[in-house]
């Protein structure tokens, strides 16, 4: 697994070769995008992250945020960490019908989507995965 020791989202893309930035780039976009309001987007664990701020959920087991979303390029992939999609979630089971219905290979373990490139993500179905959670259902669950 590949760490970056890069403090902020734009030292980790300015890190990354042009072809890998665009994608990486992209689907952050699109996360963005989707995030619903209270989590915020940081450096996690050498990739991107979005959880749930200490100010507003401090009560965690490592003294850390609570991580909702990561993004990262791998060797030879790219990583999505979903945690709304976790275990054989309903998201997880709409994910892998949409990968079904398109024709492509689902590649997921309990919450890491894998994908060598923009086009073997499906970018609205990973973005209504995103926004199905508020930060209130995942403090609760």
């Amino acid at each position: 697994m590949v760490v970056s020791r890069a403090a902020t989202v734009d030292a980790y893309l300015a890190e990354l070769e042009p072809q890998r930035r665009t994608v990486v780039a992209t689907v952050r976009d699109a996360v963005n995008a989707a995030m619903p309001p209270g989590y915020e987007e940081t450096m996690a664990y050498g990739m991107i992250g979005w959880g749930i701020p200490l100010s507003r959920y401090p009560e965690t087991y490592n003294k850390q945020p609570l991580g909702y979303v990561a993004l990262a390029a791998q060797k030879r992939h790219y990583a999505l960490y979903l945690m709304a999609a976790y275990a054989d979630s309903v998201q997880e089971r709409r994910l892998r019908e949409a990968y079904a219905e398109a024709g492509l290979r689902f590649d997921m373990g309990k919450c890491c989507l894998r994908f060598r490139s923009l086009d073997t993500l499906l970018l609205e179905p990973v973005a209504e995965v995103v926004a199905s959670m508020p930060v209130e259902d995942y403090i609760a669950a």
